[in-house]
């Protein structure tokens, strides 16, 4: 057995309940309220790059060879986005990353399908409590498995109808290969809910599983097998911003890939945010990797890439690949509350609504990655604490990505490279730390000089 084959095959259930994790997104950024309104002195200095220790961070990353390339984009105000890059787009490729290298955001795919869910709302489409199955009938009648992972036979009726802030919220009842266990795990592998893409080729230790179904058989299969838990009840990572990419679907009477370069990708200028590759933008699309034992084995090359294919629809959970420029417009865009440079794509009431903490009253956090925090439209969201400061809003990535926004302290920050998996590394749990510990520091030095 070969050193991959042995590492995955020795880690693969943790790896697969990690797969898509992204862990304390604001947790050890420290006491960050008092952190407050840049001044006009710490502009200055932001925009000369005074970010020494994230600085050092990435150029350390890429020195070391633990991966090809990494980078972050950080905004501040109106200001265009602050580039700290070291390192290629591949190991035996010379083009250094930049804010616009391609990147696989996969689960930062969340937020932006949450926030096309809001738009819907505030069209007056759908509700944010309404009942799902007003939009997908197969999921009228629900059964809840009595043991999560117990028989699927052993089972007793939904209490609770599923409802769009379930799907937003991961409190659905759903469940994840890469999260859940048991016959249900085994169900989702088998019949192809699979929560993306990752590669072309089988990966050592991880078996071979069928093709996912286009969305619609996808919804029925999934319908048709119980829930892990009763809607409304607990906090669970799942499939159900897939599913609401569906919903969205049926809903706006057009897909969700449509739907977004409609309403959000084209009216904010994202130029380079794709669910599938073109040709023509191989030449800036990183590659992505598996470390292990101080080596980086490929995972998903981006001449070879899986992403080059159509994917059997628009995953709203994980199927994004985009550029560090193109996710930051989207960041000032909720920091503008739905509006970027002068463009509105969603009312002020909405935006802070949809980062505003839609958890499910009385919902079950114990053990989750939101323990003590609250969450929104597909991405964690401060509830006014020192780990979770007032007007923060983010999610992560499969591949070690993160980003987040700051309405309180108009700051906005995303953190870039390839690795899987995402926890490999603390490179992407302490982003935020990275970033405000440098920003803290900033206002230290700058409260010496003035």
């Amino acid at each position: 057995m070969s050193g991959i084959d042995r590492m995955i095959s020795e880690k693969s259930a943790v790896n697969r309940r990690k797969f898509l994790s992204y862990s304390a997104l604001f947790a050890g950024a420290g006491t960050i309220g008092t952190l407050g309104s840049i001044s006009p002195a710490s502009a200055f200095l932001f925009e000369n790059n005074q970010f020494p220790k994230l600085t050092k961070i990435i150029n350390d990353y890429v020195a070391t060879k633990k991966v090809a390339g990494m980078m972050a984009a950080i905004g501040m105000g109106d200001a265009a986005p602050l580039s700290i890059a070291a390192g290629t787009l591949a190991l035996d490729n010379d083009k250094a990353v930049d804010l616009d290298t391609l990147w696989r955001v996969y689960s930062q795919t969340k937020p932006i399908t949450g926030m096309a869910a809001m738009m819907l709302i505030e069209d007056g489409v759908m509700k944010l409590d309404q009942p799902i199955a007003d939009f997908l009938p197969e999921f009228a009648d629900m059964k809840v498995l009595k043991n999560p992972n117990g028989a699927l036979d052993d089972v007793v009726p939904a209490r609770t109808k599923i409802t769009i802030r379930h799907l937003l919220t991961h409190t659905a009842g759903l469940g994840y290969s890469i999260i859940s266990q048991g016959p249900i795990r085994a169900a989702y592998v088998e019949q192809g809910i699979n929560p993306g893409q990752v590669s072309r080729n089988t990966l050592p230790g991880f078996p071979k599983v069928p093709d996912t179904p286009d969305i619609v058989t996808f919804s029925k299969r999934l319908a048709a097998l119980p829930l892990v838990y009763e809607p409304g009840t607990k906090w669970s990572y799942s499939i159900g911003l897939d599913l609401l990419g569906y919903v969205i679907q049926v809903a706006a009477g057009m897909p969700l890939e449509e739907f977004l370069q409609k309403r959000m990708f084209g009216p904010l200028g994202m130029k380079d945010t794709f669910f599938q590759v073109p040709q023509d933008r191989i030449k800036d699309f990183a590659s992505n990797y598996a470390p292990f034992g101080g080596t980086l084995f490929p995972i998903d090359l981006a001449q070879n890439s899986i992403y080059l294919d159509k994917p059997p629809f628009a995953f709203g959970g994980a199927g994004l690949v985009c550029s560090a420029r193109d996710y930051d417009k989207f960041l000032h865009m909720l920091m503008g509350f739905g509006a970027l440079n002068g463009t509105r794509v969603m009312t002020e009431a909405t935006a802070k609504l949809g980062m505003s903490n839609l958890l499910p009253e009385g919902a079950d956090l114990k053990g989750s990655w939101v323990v003590n925090q609250g969450f929104g439209a597909g991405g964690r969201v401060g509830i006014g604490t020192a780990l979770s400061p007032l007007g923060t809003y983010g999610w992560g990535g499969a591949a070690g990505t993160a980003a987040f926004v700051d309405t309180q302290r108009k700051i906005r920050a995303g953190g870039y490279t390839q690795y899987m998996p995402s926890n490999v590394y603390p490179f992407q749990s302490n982003f935020p730390k990275y970033v405000y510990e440098d920003l803290l520091s900033l206002q230290v030095e700058v409260g010496k000089t003035s």
